[in-house]
């Protein structure tokens, strides 16, 4: 009987070929990109898509790339334990949607990068493009390490297939396609893979309704069991989540995830004009919306359905984050195929995710760390370089899932993850954006005290979680289960430090700094690094350049300007351009036109 614990059936055939068709979809988009390419070599080609991409592609495969298999895993489970403040990310989203498109996009795009990190170099010095290109490589193992364990954990728990096997099997499949269609296989793949996530949560969600008697009682279950009290504005910093913790912090988490992670910024600069770029940007909070709210309401099901039996303190599943794979299999295994949607979603989102951080790793080592040192390069052998470093970093992610599965919630860990490394890279562009005086020296400082304390504190957080009276986790009941303890798993979590069953050796620290919310993470990096960044180039005596490039720095004209800074506008108009740039000798940083470098040295020579 659905939802009072027990045993649950596994897939059938009709499952694995739902399934396995999928990916084979996922890995024919790859060999149709590189047929279809095929006299299209080149490594903008490959990394960029020849930078002819539109708005509304670019803007799904934007919200597949971090709307992954840990979204589809972790945002239902959130919303069982701790309720439906998850969904208050919303307002985070528009807001980092704005900044994004409106501050970092019209920089990025005039300044013609492949590589975010381009700029870091162009604004400060090459020791700190590497430094920054290094801190993303690592940031990105990490997450996709996440992103593969997490529909292989799911898959394991509802077919019973070997943990290892899965993962190699994902990695592998990313690497085909990456490896063969460059950027424009990752992004159409993305496109049926956002579509295939959203397909998995609607089959949940209408199940569920049908099983709980309609949408409106699991509206009532939820209210009653307290997941529908999202508004809580206590300004408590050590409160997990919070009014204040999500729009404040999430906002500039997510701006620290969107703005200048290769992996984004290569989608919206692969479009064909900076219009395209921006409304990408404004059509994928769309996505995130419909994406959140799929998941929140998915996982307010889930209780519904087990408000008298959950299934991880009832011992019927192992981890917190197998809740949903067991409700699949719970509730639609009677329909043959649906439970293998299910995984295809789960397994769309992390197929996005994990060829998005290929391509992109791929894009910032060759931009970063080869052109620089080897610059005789032909097309063919950079083509077939970036063919066997997309090899070289599937490996590499396939790897770090070993470590992701350590490392307890994955949603919350792989969020923490890009505060404690994306926080202070924010705060280093910032600096460079926004204040003329920052000198090389302050702002490798800046970026170096604010890696150390984000650091400090996330390490902390993860060794020793924070108690449940900052986490907040609501009750669940087992009264209605029938007692068979299921598949007799204990009911302990894998990852458990023995620290955290024995208070006594808790550190002091351990209820105060490191219990600080993991959302607030991204603030802290970028405040600390903006701050100590701007002291110490006031000490060193700040920018000593005279002049300075003005498209390296925010302007006015970027605002809400979809038609304007067209690069082929104006290369068509070099007296203009010419004109402009001695309007900007006495205001460098704000202008009333958009040109580019290339346009003003074309101008001057003329």
């Amino acid at each position: 009987m659905v939802g009072t614990g027990g045993p649950v059936a596994t897939f059938s055939v009709w499952d694995y070929v739902v399934f396995a068709g999928t990916i084979l979809v996922s890995a024919g988009v790859g060999l149709f990109q590189a047929i279809r390419g095929r006299k299209e070599t080149s490594s903008a080609e490959f990394l960029l898509g020849g930078r002819q991409m539109t708005a509304v592609p670019v803007a799904m495969s934007l919200t597949a790339s971090f709307m992954s298999g840990i979204t589809v895993i972790g945002t239902p489970t959130e919303a069982y334990r701790f309720g439906a403040a998850f969904w208050l990310f919303g307002f985070s989203y528009a807001i980092m949607s704005a900044i994004t498109a409106e501050v970092f996009v019209p920089l990025f795009y005039r300044l013609e990068i492949t590589s975010a990190y381009e700029y870091l170099e162009m604004r400060f010095s090459k020791p700190i493009r590497i430094i920054g290109t290094s801190m993303y490589i690592v940031q990105t193992a990490l997450y996709t390490g996440l992103v593969i364990y997490a529909p292989a954990l799911a898959l394991n728990q509802i077919t019973g297939l070997d943990l290892w096997g899965v993962l190699v099997a994902t990695g592998a499949v990313c690497i085909l396609y990456c490896t063969l269609g460059g950027l424009k296989a990752v992004i159409w793949t993305d496109v049926m893979q956002m579509v295939t996530m959203l397909a998995g949560f609607v089959a949940v969600i209408a199940r569920g309704a049908v099983v709980q008697g309609g949408l409106t009682k699991i509206w009532e279950d939820a209210g009653k069991g307290g997941r529908l009290d999202a508004f809580d504005f206590d300004p408590d910093p050590l409160k997990r989540h919070t009014f204040w913790t999500i729009i404040v912090g999430g906002s500039i988490m997510w701006v620290s995830i969107y703005s200048i992670n290769q992996s984004q910024v290569q989608r919206y600069i692969s479009c064909k004009t900076l219009r395209h770029a921006k409304m990408s940007l404004y059509v994928n909070m769309v996505g995130l919306w419909v994406t959140v709210s799929l998941a929140v309401f998915t996982g307010l099901t889930m209780y519904s359905i087990y408000k008298n039996c959950d299934p991880f303190t009832n011992g019927d599943i192992s981890a917190q984050d197998q809740l949903l794979p067991y409700l699949v299999m719970d509730i639609l295994a009677d329909y043959p195929g649906i439970p293998g949607l299910f995984v295809a979603a789960a397994y769309s989102g992390t197929l996005s995710t994990v060829s998005s951080s290929i391509n992109a790793l791929v894009a910032v080592t060759v931009e970063d760390f080869i052109f620089p040192v080897c610059k005789n390069l032909t097309e063919k052998q950079v083509t077939w370089m970036n063919m066997g470093l997309s090899v070289f970093f599937g490996a590499l992610c396939i790897g770090m899932a070993g470590v992701a599965s350590l490392m307890g919630s994955i949603l919350q860990a792989a969020l923490s993850i890009f505060g404690m490394i994306s926080g202070p890279l924010l705060g280093l562009y910032l600096l460079g954006m926004l204040f003329r005086t920052t000198n090389s020296i302050g702002g490798l400082s800046g970026m170096i005290i604010g890696l150390v304390l984000t650091l400090w504190v996330g390490i902390g957080g993860q060794i020793y979680p924070a108690t449940d009276e900052k986490t907040n986790p609501l009750q669940v009941s087992t009264a209605g289960c029938n007692n068979t303890m299921g598949q007799n798993y204990t009911t302990t979590a894998p990852w458990t430090s023995p620290l955290t069953s024995q208070p006594d050796l808790r550190p002091p620290l351990a209820d105060s700094w490191y219990s600080l919310s993991y959302v607030y993470l991204s603030l802290l990096g970028t405040l600390t690094t903006m701050v100590s960044g701007l002291l110490v180039s006031m000490i060193t005596g700040g920018c000593k350049q005279e002049k300075m490039n003005p498209d390296l720095f925010v302007k006015r004209s970027d605002l809400f300007c979809f038609g304007c800074s067209n690069k082929s506008e104006a290369s068509e108009v070099p007296e203009k351009a010419a004109t402009d740039f001695h309007m900007e000798a006495d205001n460098p940083t704000f202008t009333d036109f958009d040109v580019t470098s290339k346009d003003v040295e074309k101008a001057t020579k003329l």
